[in-house]
């Protein structure tokens, strides 16, 4: 398995929404491959952020660089 075929499942495999053949194809995938671990675990920690409605103060200069930075990123087309 390819990181992009782990990615295109990344969804489906935190919703338990993968076949029984399918986890084990990705969790093999898993164990060798630190990009994809460090995917994983990073997007499970963004929803489970999400989820708990916290919300996070950014300082502002740090906010204004990222508002910046996902505007100039929209203008040339996301």
């Amino acid at each position: 398995m390819t990181c992009t075929e782990f990615l295109a499942q990344l969804d489906d495999l935190i919703d338990n929404a993968v076949s029984r053949e399918m986890r084990a194809d990705l969790e093999e995938h898993l164990r060798g491959c630190e990009h994809c671990q460090v995917t994983l675990n990073t997007t499970r920690k963004t929803i489970e952020i999400y989820r708990s409605h916290e919300i996070y103060d950014l300082p502002a200069g740090l906010r204004e660089r990222l508002h910046a930075a996902i505007m100039a990123r929209c203008k040339k087309g996301c």
